[in-house]
């Protein structure tokens, strides 16, 4: 595969953009290469400045659920562009989508929309301390939630600890509030909670973890976070950017029963344009301004473009077998993996849930962040090279989930099997 401009529209951007990108996973550092500039898309399928063409599983990271600019998402865009960007000021669409999205989460009373995940997920965390008057608040190792500065911690020494920075900028004190648990380790989220009794506003959790590759919730780990939650006081909320409207219609919370308090939402609502949300409890969320002290706000929030995109996503996946289709390819692509590793004498863990999947090159089951780290980097970066050069788009990561669309056919799932088998071929070879 030749990416001559690719490789030419890369050394430019380095001279403008840190890196030559404008998000760090994009650069394909982790994989030892550059970046494919991207022209178009089209269901499926991608194609890049030099005319190659790929099985795309990375989908604008779970956004384009229906694959890339399907003619009706397109249409209402284009309408909506022609009456104007953006008023900053309140549309009916963005109502419309308010209504859609309530009625598919039973959970939330109230929603509000922002731009981005970061935005949802930081927010969401003021309002639980606001409602709690407490400071501190859980996250779990290897669950992203936006590069907030609180956010941005990584698990000190033990548990008992305070967390410290994983990003240069953000100052010690920006995280002490901040305290780490391994995913899917309850006994450790009820000592942090004997540790700092009356001081825990919220837990904040990625439900199917997709931040650190895919990663399952163990059998009542979510279940016993909601319970926790309700006997501490604390709030629950779900981060579903990248689960919502993937695994189902309503989210994991739809799949577990599990009502949490708040939640947010990012990537599929706005059809692939820039838009998220959170919502929950009443009784949370008139905390914020202009009903109450919280102060959120964003000029570019409920853009009516980025809304009618994400009106007419949801219309479309909402209608007949949408989730029955995404959960029946990804059990052929994931079963089909697991039977070439298994031919080719590979360690492969590969596991997923709706349009969402994931895999490691591991002899153990990943239940953690601290496992997926066990998992081998080389033998990543070798298949990553070897499915790429034959055509499938796959995440620049050994941390990253992998995505299907409604878009994707069964010819595409039985060629990517095809390329993934030969590749695994080659990496036992070497």
């Amino acid at each position: 595969m030749k990416r001559v401009l690719s490789e030419e529209l890369f050394r430019i951007a380095e001279r403008m953009i840190p890196g030559g990108v404008n998000s760090p996973v994009r650069s394909f550092q982790a994989v030892d290469t550059f970046p494919s500039f991207i022209e178009r898309g089209e269901g499926s399928r991608l194609w890049d400045v030099d005319g190659n063409a790929y099985i795309d599983y990375v989908l604008s990271w779970g956004a384009a659920v229906l694959g890339h600019a399907h003619p009706e998402v397109v249409a209402s865009v284009c309408a909506a562009a022609q009456k104007g960007l953006g008023f900053g000021a309140a549309t009916p669409g963005e109502s419309q989508l308010a209504e859609r999205i309530l009625s598919a989460f039973p959970a939330m009373d109230l929603i509000r929309f922002v731009s981005s995940g970061t935005e949802a997920c930081m927010t969401a965390i003021r309002l639980a301390r606001a409602h709690t008057r407490r400071d501190k608040f859980i996250k779990f190792s290897g669950n992203y939630h936006g590069h907030a500065d609180t956010l941005l911690a990584a698990a000190g020494s033990g548990l008992a600890t305070f967390s410290i920075p994983s990003s240069s900028g953000v100052p010690a004190p920006c995280v002490e509030g901040t305290l780490i648990a391994p995913f899917n380790d309850l006994a450790a989220v009820k000592a942090l909670f004997r540790e700092h009794s009356n001081a825990i506003a919220a837990v904040i959790v990625e439900p199917f973890v997709g931040n650190a590759g895919f990663i399952r919730p163990a059998e009542g780990f979510l279940e016993g976070l909601r319970e926790l939650c309700s006997e501490e006081k604390a709030v629950l909320i779900f981060d579903e950017v990248i689960t919502g409207f993937r695994l189902c219609w309503g989210g994991a919370q739809t799949l577990f029963h599990i009502d949490p308090d708040l939640t947010s939402l990012g990537k599929i609502i706005g059809g692939g344009l820039a838009l998220a949300a959170f919502g929950g409890k009443a009784e949370i969320m008139s905390h914020l301004a202009p009903l109450g002290s919280v102060y959120q706000a964003g000029t570019l929030s409920g853009n009516p473009v980025a809304v009618a995109s994400g009106l007419k996503t949801l219309e479309l996946l909402g209608k007949g077998d949408s989730y029955a289709r995404l959960t029946q390819n990804m059990r052929k692509l994931v079963s089909g993996i697991a039977d070439s590793a298994k031919e080719c004498d590979v360690a492969v863990q590969v596991d997923g849930e709706g349009g969402m999947f994931g895999l490691f090159f591991s002899d153990a089951p990943v239940t953690s962040f601290e496992s997926a780290k066990k998992s081998d980097l080389m033998l990543f970066k070798k298949f990553f090279k070897g499915v790429f050069e034959k055509g499938i788009y796959w995440a620049p990561s050994l941390f990253e989930a992998g995505f299907l669309s409604l878009a994707h056919s069964e010819h595409d799932i039985v060629k990517t099997l095809e390329v993934i088998q030969a590749t695994l071929r080659d990496v036992k070879k070497k």
